[in-house]
């Protein structure tokens, strides 16, 4: 019997190289409080060419992220996208947010956002909106880590699940 399984198994093996491997579509954000800066600290991680292929579909934009010939414009439309993407809620109202920047590392954008001046003392709860790439994507997967006071709490948002909350 084991040798008809083994066979078999080495007959449908082949085949299998012939399946393509089907593209993920993940972002993971990790949200940390600085108590040295008083502020809310995040690290957005996304693949280049996802986003390189919204910017183009929403905004008609062609970045060339990562390249040497990168637009000047193109820090202006990812910062554009992640506001109308990405919010932010502290004690159920609107958490204003600096966009600092990005970086790149191999095949994946890092952006910074910052909300400064947070008092955790008064803080009781912080909620993150993440509808990044879903409006391209619908497999799109955006995870989030919350380490803030020492609790920490992950979440994996979806198109039809965007909102992640850590109550302290």
């Amino acid at each position: 019997m084991n040798l008809l399984k083994k066979s078999i198994l080495i007959l449908l093996l082949p085949l299998f190289a012939f399946v393509t491997a089907h593209k993920f579509y993940l972002s993971v954000t990790n949200v940390n409080y600085s108590e040295k800066d008083g502020a809310i600290q995040i690290t957005s991680r996304i693949f280049i060419d996802d986003f390189e292929n919204v910017l183009q579909e929403r905004y008609g934009f062609d970045a060339e992220l990562a390249t040497k010939n990168e637009s000047e414009e193109a820090d202006a439309y990812i910062e554009k996208y992640f506001r109308t993407k990405f919010a932010v809620e502290i004690n159920g109202k609107n958490a204003s947010y600096t966009f600092i920047g990005k970086k790149y590392d191999v095949d994946v954008m890092i952006c910074y956002i910052e909300i400064p001046k947070v008092d955790l003392a008064t803080t009781t709860s912080i909620q993150i909106t993440n509808e990044i790439l879903t409006d391209l994507y619908d497999e799109q997967q955006n995870i989030v880590h919350f380490k803030i006071h020492g609790k920490k709490k992950s979440f994996v948002l979806l198109k039809s699940d965007t909102k992640g909350m850590l109550n302290l």
